[in-house]
C-alpha cells in the first residue's frame, strides 16, 4: 500500500496537472470541436439554411499572380450558381496578369477586371484594390477569395449562399492547403488547421472575432456603413481580420463548414514567405477588440503549463521510483492527447485535409506557441513602421 502514498509535492503536481487537463478539455470540447459538431448538425438538418440564391460578386485582388489566375480562375468562373460576377483588381502587376485577364474576359462574360492607380504608393494597396472592387460590383453580397486559392468544387458559391439569411451579414468559410511534401508543409498545414479550429469554432459558438479573406462573404452595406477600411487605413494589413473584428457579432455571422465549400492554396514553398505572412497577421492581431484574444491566449498558457506539470510529474516519479505517481502523470497526458488527436484529425477529415496528425501532434502542439513567440519578437524587432501603409 505504500505505493499509493503520495508526498505533498507529488499531490500538488498531480493536482495541478489534473486541473490543467480539465481546462484543456473544456477548450477542446467547447471550441475546437465546434466545426465537427456543426457538420454533423448540418447533415442532420438541425442547421437552418435559406433556399434563396441572390446574385453575388466575387472580388479578387491579384498582384503578379498570372500563373495562379491561369490555374484557379476557371474553377471560380464555372461555379454552379445562377447569377454571379467575378471582379479581379490588378494591383500593379508586372507579369502577364493583364494579358491573362484579357484572354479570360473574352471567354467568360461574367469576368471583369480593373487596376489600382500607380500613384497610390502611400495607401495600403490591397485595401484600395478591394475597395475599388466592392464599389464596382453590381450585387449586394460580396464573396472574397485570393488569386492563389481554388474552390474544391463547383458548389462553393451555392454552399456559401445558403447562409445568406435575412439576419446574416457575414459568412466565414474554411481555407486550407493542398497536400504537399516535406516538414515545412506539414507544419504550415497544421498551423492553418489549428487557426481555423480557433476562429471558426468561436464564430460557431457566437463569438466571432476575425476572418480570413481567402474564403469570406459579407454584404456591401456592411462595408459602407463603417466607411470601409478607414478605421485602420494606416495599417498595411487588416482588410480581412480587423474588418471582421470590427463588424462581426454573434447575431450577424454564420460559418459554412461543408467540405465542398472550402478553398485550397498551393503548398508553401518558402519558409520566409510564410513567416512574413504570420508576422503581418500578428501586427494586426494586437488590435483585436473583444475577449477572444485573451481567451485563446489563456489556452496557450494552460497548454504549456500542462506539459510542464506532466513532464515534472513523470520525472519526479521516475527519480523517486514512485511508479504510480509517474504513471498517473503519464495517464493525464495520454487522456488529453487522445482527445486532441481525435478532434483535430476528425476535423481535418471533415474539411478535406488529407494529412493526419499523430506522432507529430505533440511536436506541433509545443512548437506552435514557441514559433508565435519567435514571430512576435521578430515583429517587435522590426518596429511598427514596417507594418504601416506605404
Amino acid at each position: 500500500m505504500e505505493a499509493f502514498v503520495f508526498s505533498t509535492t507529488e499531490l500538488i503536481i498531480l493536482a495541478v496537472a489534473g486541473v490543467l487537463l480539465i481546462i484543456q478539455l473544456i477548450y477542446y470540447f467547447g471550441i475546437y470541436n465546434r466545426i465537427h459538431r456543426h457538420n454533423i448538425a448540418a447533415k442532420r438538418g438541425d442547421v437552418h439554411f435559406t433556399h434563396d440564391e441572390p446574385p453575388v460578386s466575387v472580388i479578387i485582388c491579384a498582384r503578379n499572380d498570372s500563373e495562379s489566375l491561369r490555374r484557379n480562375l476557371p474553377s471560380i468562373l464555372e461555379q454552379d450558381y445562377p447569377e454571379f460576377e467575378v471582379i479581379v483588381i490588378n494591383d500593379g502587376s508586372t507579369d502577364e496578369t493583364e494579358e491573362v485577364l484579357s484572354i479570360f474576359e473574352e471567354k467568360y462574360p461574367n469576368l471583369y477586371h480593373s487596376f489600382t492607380p500607380d500613384n497610390t504608393r502611400y495607401v495600403s494597396r490591397k485595401k484600395l484594390a478591394l475597395t475599388l472592387g466592392i464599389k464596382a460590383s453590381k450585387y449586394e453580397w460580396q464573396v472574397f477569395t485570393e488569386a492563389n486559392c481554388i474552390p474544391v468544387s463547383n458548389q462553393w458559391l451555392r454552399l456559401m449562399a445558403r447562409n445568406f439569411t435575412p439576419r446574416t451579414q457575414i459568412v466565414l468559410g474554411y481555407s486550407g492547403y493542398e497536400r504537399g511534401k516535406g516538414w515545412l508543409h506539414k507544419r504550415v498545414s497544421f498551423d492553418s488547421l489549428f487557426s481555423s479550429l480557433r476562429y471558426l469554432g468561436l464564430a460557431i459558438a457566437g463569438k466571432p472575432y476575425m476572418g480570413i479573406g481567402r474564403n469570406l462573404a459579407y454584404r456591401k452595406d456592411v462595408f459602407f456603413n463603417v466607411k470601409g477600411f478607414s478605421t485602420y487605413l494606416n495599417m498595411q494589413r487588416g482588410e480581412d481580420d480587423l474588418f471582421i473584428n470590427q463588424v462581426a457579432n454573434g447575431n450577424n455571422t454564420r460559418v459554412e463548414t461543408d467540405i465542398d465549400a472550402t478553398v485550397r492554396m498551393k503548398p508553401v514553398e518558402c519558409y520566409k514567405d510564410w513567416k512574413e505572412e504570420k508576422v503581418s497577421y500578428m501586427a494586426t492581431g494586437r488590435f483585436f477588440r473583444g475577449s477572444q484574444r485573451w481567451l485563446l491566449g489563456f489556452e496557450t498558457l494552460s497548454r504549456l503549463l500542462f506539459y510542464a506539470a506532466c513532464i515534472t510529474g513523470i520525472t519526479f516519479g521516475v527519480l523517486s521510483q514512485h511508479w504510480i505517481a509517474a504513471g498517473i502523470a503519464l495517464l493525464i497526458w495520454i487522456v488529453r492527447y487522445i482527445v486532441q488527436a481525435v478532434i483535430i484529425n476528425k476535423t481535418a477529415t471533415d474539411m478535406g485535409d488529407n494529412r493526419h496528425y499523430y506522432f507529430t501532434l505533440p511536436v506541433f502542439d509545443i512548437l506552435r506557441p514557441l514559433q508565435s513567440l519567435k514571430f512576435k519578437l521578430y515583429r517587435f524587432y522590426r518596429g511598427k513602421g514596417d507594418f504601416m501603409r506605404r
